[in-house]
């Protein structure tokens, strides 16, 4: 048990670093972008695959 308390403490150490030194809101930036890139090409695909289809 005390192996992982000491398992979690090096990481939150670790996240909280990262938080302070920015690393987080970058991460989060780039998140937010590759969010509505690829939120765009799903409503794109929905568009172009529903004309194409034909009943069998």
């Amino acid at each position: 048990m005390l192996g992982w308390a000491a398992a979690f403490l090096i990481i939150a150490i670790a996240a909280g670093l990262f938080g302070f030194l920015g690393v987080a809101s970058t991460a989060a930036s780039i998140a937010k972008v590759l969010f509505f890139v690829f939120l765009i090409l799903f409503v794109i695909s929905l568009f172009l695959g529903r004309g194409g289809r034909t009943k069998v």
